[in-house]
């Protein structure tokens, strides 16, 4: 059980003006969604697609796909009862929060590795195909909202990207399409950033506070299943 001032501490800290009772019904509803007994997956959680990079790594290539699909074993280590379930429950996860919200996308992410070298991994996926890693580096959190947040620790909402960038707002564009972002924190219990959720919408204003309520709720409650995966501490290079 999650107790109310963790998720009052958490509200507070993100600046996210939501309605307490909603985050708790959101929360104890996606811990009973960990506590169900879950299937063998029918498709393969360790390996999936993404786009190819421009030049440098700094982008993505929208629908251009790279050959190679992305292996979290590389990341995780070797594949593993715990380490599977881990994941299964991450998509269990996604499909529960967006059958509430009804994002066009929604990932989370989970930081590997040790200062410069430090990324932001995607663990689980809806939507389109999109970049593996973002490099947690102050270069490239000047136009990733995912980088700036796993530096930070500080939630961005975004209800307009057209606005935003106008503003002058750096915005990593995976997806055109996209008008509309929130990228919350997953922190560990001494505040630390243990990784990342972001939810894109391809409509402007699309994450209310009733649909937020569950994203902070999912963020909330995500360190009991990212703490238990086997993490890569020692510096050694990621697949691209």
């Amino acid at each position: 059980m999650i107790p109310a001032s963790h998720l009052t501490d958490y509200l507070r800290e993100q600046a996210l003006n939501l309605d307490l009772t909603d985050v708790q019904i959101a929360v104890m509803t996606l811990q009973a969604v960990i506590a169900v007994d879950k299937p063998i997956p029918q498709r393969d959680v360790y390996r999936y697609k993404v786009p190819k990079l421009g030049e440098g790594g700094s982008c993505s290539l929208f629908d251009e796909l790279d050959e190679t699909p992305y292996d979290l074993r590389v990341v995780l280590g070797v594949e593993t009862p715990e380490t599977t379930a881990g994941l299964v429950n991450l998509n269990a996860l996604l499909d529960s929060v967006n059958a509430k919200i009804g994002a066009d996308w929604l990932g989370i992410y989970r930081k590997i590795g040790v200062g410069k070298s430090a990324v932001l991994v995607k663990l689980a996926y809806k939507g389109v195909e999109s970049r593996a890693e973002f490099p947690l580096t102050e270069e490239f959190a000047e136009f990733s909202n995912n980088s700036r947040v796993g530096l930070t620790g500080w939630a961005v909402v975004v209800d307009d990207v057209e606005k935003w960038r106008a503003d002058g707002g750096g915005y990593y564009e995976c997806d055109p399409k996209v008008k509309s972002e929130i990228c919350l924190p997953v922190l560990r219990s001494d505040d630390n950033v243990l990784g990342i959720i972001d939810a894109e919408s391809f409509t402007a204003g699309h994450f209310t506070p009733e649909r937020q309520a569950w994203l902070a709720a999912l963020a909330i409650v995500l360190p009991q299943i990212l703490v238990n995966l086997p993490p890569l501490e020692n510096g050694e290079s990621l697949p691209n």
